[in-house]
């Protein structure tokens, strides 16, 4: 008969003393990839002491399509809906981080009225995202409400976006030279029409969120990342200014017209959920505010530029960047003088601030790791590109 195991050679190698005596072991539970909370394929490694989070390992790669890799097969025109299926909340923004970078290489000047449809298109999308975003992280907290109302104000962007380009999601409508199409008749009263519609809108959720003690006490000190362990890991955006860092690339490496144009930069320094919960919020007063004086000065003029029937830019390698709804997204771009790129590189913002995760959920409840997660908004087709 063989021999009956000594249960004790199973135990943990460290056990987890209380203040009560109680030994336990560590446990290892996987959340995700087709977790509800994880928004997308995300695979966390969780190692838990009872409902404590001791650590957290991301695991990622599940929506990996190799973008970059795809892009030195294509020419510069064909990446364009490539770009779309990054971060898909933000295409607009993903169309112009890399139209930007071909048209630094090429010396391609864009017209002035191509630059200002280029600002209020972005700035929808950065209002569109951060509504995806609001409604879900409350609904990830139990506000079934404000995921319904947040959902029927992006309905309005994205009717928006389908009259413009034709398109609500994948756009490509931001194209290398400009824009091809100029906005229709009546379009820009729609927007000033939906500007003026959204702000009591968004103080309305604001109300119902920031005024209910059961979210103020699952956000309030909570996922605390610090400036300087921010800064560390890369995080940008309403991750980084919720830490108290006022960085915006649009004010510190102003593209496009962002110069002409006057905006806050919103920055919380409590540094935790409720910190990047209210920076997301002002955020989409002031993009309101900047579609409006875009739509102001918007001048007359062409659209697109000038452009070769063949696009081969000179030999060479350039950066740019640009602020995304989740951060500082940029593009690395080498071109050796052909019709395709060498190498292109993506800096997705979203796989930055998810480094910094397992720093900001050490010693919280898995409960409030929901929170902690959904305050960092990320989108799995930015990290994994």
């Amino acid at each position: 008969m063989d021999q009956i195991p000594d249960p004790s050679a199973y135990e943990h190698e460290h056990p987890i003393e209380d203040k009560s005596g109680l030994r336990t072991q560590e446990l290892l539970v996987n959340m995700g990839p087709q977790h509800p909370s994880t928004h997308g394929v995300l695979r966390l490694l969780l190692h838990l002491d009872g409902e404590v989070v001791l650590d957290a390992v991301p695991h990622i790669g599940y929506l990996h399509r190799g973008m970059e890799k795809l892009a030195e097969r294509r020419s510069y025109v064909q990446i364009v809906p490539l770009t779309d299926r990054n971060d898909y909340l933000a295409a607009m923004c993903n169309n112009q981080v890399y139209c930007q970078a071909v048209e630094k290489l090429a010396g391609i000047e864009v017209p002035e009225r191509a630059h200002f449809i280029r600002v209020v298109v972005n700035e929808l999308n950065r209002i569109a995202s951060h509504l995806v975003w609001l409604g879900t992280f409350a609904l990830d907290l139990g506000a079934m409400s404000v995921f319904l109302y947040a959902f029927r104000e992006r309905e309005i962007i994205l009717s928006l976006f389908e009259e413009i380009c034709g398109a609500r999601m994948t756009y490509s409508y931001i194209r290398i030279g400009g824009v091809p199409w100029d906005m229709p008749d009546g379009w820009a009263d729609r927007v000033r029409d939906f500007c003026r519609y959204l702000l009591p809108r968004l103080d309305e959720n604001d109300a119902l969120l920031t005024g209910n003690e059961i979210f103020l006490a699952r956000t309030r000190g909570v996922g605390i990342l610090p400036p300087d362990v921010a800064v560390d890991y890369g995080a940008s955006g309403p991750v980084l200014r919720g830490s108290g860092i006022p960085f915006d690339v649009r004010k510190a490496d102003p593209y496009a017209v962002y110069d002409r144009l006057e905006f806050d930069i919103p920055y919380q320094t409590t540094c935790d959920c409720l910190g990047r919960y209210l920076v997301r919020i002002e955020e989409m007063r002031q993009s309101v505010r900047i579609i409006q004086q875009a739509l102001d000065m918007m001048p007359d003029g062409p659209i697109m530029a000038k452009m070769p029937r063949v696009l081969r830019p000179p030999a060479g390698e350039v950066y740019t960047r640009i602020e995304s709804p989740r951060g500082v997204l940029g593009v690395y771009l080498v071109s050796d003088g052909g019709t395709n790129p060498l190498r292109m590189k993506w800096r997705a913002p979203s796989f930055c601030n998810l480094q910094a995760l397992p720093v900001m959920v050490r010693g919280w409840k898995v409960a409030d790791l929901v929170a902690i997660l959904g305050s960092i908004d990320i989108v799995l087709g930015d990290v994994d590109r």
